[in-house]
This record gives C-alpha cells, sequence and structure tokens, in this order.
C-alpha cells in the first residue's frame, strides 16, 4: 500500500522483504518459494499481532487511513442496481453524503453514506466527508422515501463532523441535524447504522439514530476528535493520546456502554488491507439484523427504537 502508518514499519519492512525476493525470483529466474512462504505466514502473523492490540489513538489513525473502504467502495461491493438520487430540493447536491436506491440481496433498499476522496481534488469535491446542511437534507429526504415505499435504510457513517463554515452556519446546519434526529426516531421502516470510519460529533449521529448500530473494529464513534478534545481541556493538541483514551471512542468501550449493538471484526492489519473480507463482514451482519427488523411492524420498530436511546446514559445509585 502507498500509505502506512507509523506503527505499521515492521509490516512494511516484512512486505518489501517479500517484494525483493519476488523481484529476483522474477529477474533472475530463481525459485524462492522455500523462502517466500515462511515470510508470508510471518506477515500475516505480524499483522494480526500489531492490530489485536492498538491504543485508542492508533485506532483513530486507522479509522481515518485513506486506503480504508468508503461508502461507494461498501456500495460497489455489496449492493447492486444502485442509483444514486442528488440534491435536497432546497439549495444544492452536497457530494459529501451520497445515497440512492440499491439492492441488497435482491431486495430494495435506500443505502446512505457519507464520502471521503482519496486525493486532493476528490477531497476537494467531497469537502473531506464533511456535510453541509444539504447533505443532511438529502438523506433526509431519501429515508422519507425509504418510508413511503417500505424499503430499509440503511447507512454507512464516516465523518470528522458536519461542516463548521459560515455558508453552512447560515443555511442551518444545527437544524438540520435536529431536524434528521426528530425524524430518525420515528422513521417507519427498519433502519441499520453501520461506522465504517470516523463517527465524528452530530454530524455521525444525524445519520446514525437507528434500530441497530454497528461498528467495525477499528472504527472510531465520539462527541468530539481527539485533537479537539485536547485543545478544549488542556490547550494543547498534543495531548491527543490521552484525549483519546479518555473519549472512549473504540469500539470495544461503546460496545461496553451500551451505544452500539455489534463490533464487526476486520480482517488482519484493518479492513484497508483487505476491503472484500470487510464487505463479507458487514453483508452478513447486515443480513442478520434486517431479517430480524422487517418482521417487526412500524409501531414496533419506533417503540425498541425509542427504548434502546432512553437506557443510555442511564445513572444507577446505590
Amino acid at each position: 500500500m502507498a500509505f502506512k502508518l507509523d506503527f505499521e514499519k515492521p509490516i512494511v519492512d516484512l512486505e518489501e522483504q517479500i517484494e525483493h525476493l519476488k523481484g529476483l525470483a522474477e529477474t533472475r529466474r530463481l525459485d524462492v518459494e522455500a523462502e517466500i512462504a515462511p515470510l508470508e505466514a510471518k506477515l500475516v502473523q505480524l499483522r494480526a499481532e500489531i492490530y489485536e492490540d492498538l491504543t485508542p489513538l492508533q485506532r483513530v489513525q486507522v479509522a481515518r487511513h485513506p486506503n480504508r473502504p468508503y461508502t461507494l467502495d461498501y456500495i460497489d461491493l455489496m449492493f447492486t442496481d444502485f442509483i444514486e438520487l442528488r440534491g435536497d430540493r432546497l439549495f444544492r447536491d452536497d457530494p459529501a453524503i451520497i445515497g440512492g436506491w440499491a439492492r441488497f440481496e435482491g431486495e430494495p433498499v435506500i443505502v446512505i453514506g457519507h464520502q471521503k476522496g482519496r486525493d486532493t481534488k476528490e477531497n476537494l469535491k467531497r469537502n473531506f466527508g464533511m456535510p453541509h446542511p444539504e447533505g443532511y437534507r438529502k438523506a433526509l429526504r431519501l429515508m422519507r422515501m425509504a418510508e413511503r415505499f417500505g424499503a430499509p435504510v440503511i447507512t454507512l457513517i464516516d465523518t470528522p463532523g458536519a461542516y463548521p463554515g459560515l455558508g453552512a452556519e447560515e443555511r442551518g446546519q444545527a437544524e438540520a441535524i435536529a431536524r434528521n434526529l426528530e425524524e430518525m426516531a420515528v422513521l417507519e421502516t427498519p433502519f441499520v447504522a453501520v461506522i465504517i470510519g470516523e463517527g465524528g460529533s452530530g454530524g455521525a449521529l444525524a445519520l446514525g439514530l437507528a434500530d441497530r448500530v454497528l461498528m467495525f473494529e477499528n472504527s472510531v464513534y465520539s462527541v468530539i476528535s481527539p485533537e479537539g478534545c485536547a485543545a478544549i481541556l488542556w490547550n494543547d493538541a498534543a495531548q491527543r493520546e490521552r484525549a483519546a483514551s479518555s473519549l472512549k471512542l473504540t469500539a470495544t468501550d461503546l460496545d461496553e456502554l451500551g451505544i452500539i449493538d455489534e463490533i464487526l471484526d476486520e480482517p488482519p492489519g484493518g479492513a484497508h488491507a483487505n476491503p472484500d473480507a470487510a464487505a463479507r463482514t458487514l453483508a452478513d451482519a447486515l443480513h442478520r439484523h434486517l431479517s430480524e427488523l422487517v418482521d417487526l411492524d412500524s409501531d414496533e420498530l419506533i417503540e425498541g427504537r425509542a427504548a434502546k436511546y432512553r437506557c443510555m446514559g442511564s445513572l444507577f445509585e446505590e
């Protein structure tokens, strides 16, 4: 891979060693299979060992990895017949959120997700995955469409947060997020949200008030970024590791707190090392959860959703 994180250096060194041997085999017509096989086995083991014990800040880095599968990647790998629908019918289209009709296992669904870019040009187009209010209004328009036709909603969450620029605030950023929360709470159709990368603040929550919330093991979900938290609390962004640990933003933390419903395992080396395997894991999880939700009527869905969120943040005193 072109991009590697600091803690992945041992993996990079071993990969380079393997590639060097393969290059020798090709140019000099040597049989080096006996030398390569144990190195490849060691590489698999090394990836598993490094990723098994990541710190919260390292998981933040993995969640932001530019090679990590984005919404469009999962749509290509898991869905068929995707038809993108654009615009909020009020102002314009927001490329930071994409969505539309698709088929999942042959059944129609509405799929919506944040979309980042992998190079400067695409990141500028997608605004680095930070939506404007029209992006959230587009998402809500699609959710209402799914409700009207009785189709499940699947959202894929991956954003640093909602865009805080002057124009976005003037066009009602906070109102758009609040409106989505209000409408998602009473949406009369099955709704599954999946945190595939970064889940940043209200920008993530505006697509995440679902019947089931799933989260990849190296994703993060938090009210603020570690850097922002460190700057506010300690006036020092260098304290981001301390902040990452305090924020309880990992999948394990959030599962223990009852915020999410399932942790999705990633392949050794993270989802960016094997997007196909990550997509298969997600497809299996979506199949299980949607199979349970589609049998519920609208009243049961809304009552279950309300009970789920009422239980969060409960305090117990002895």
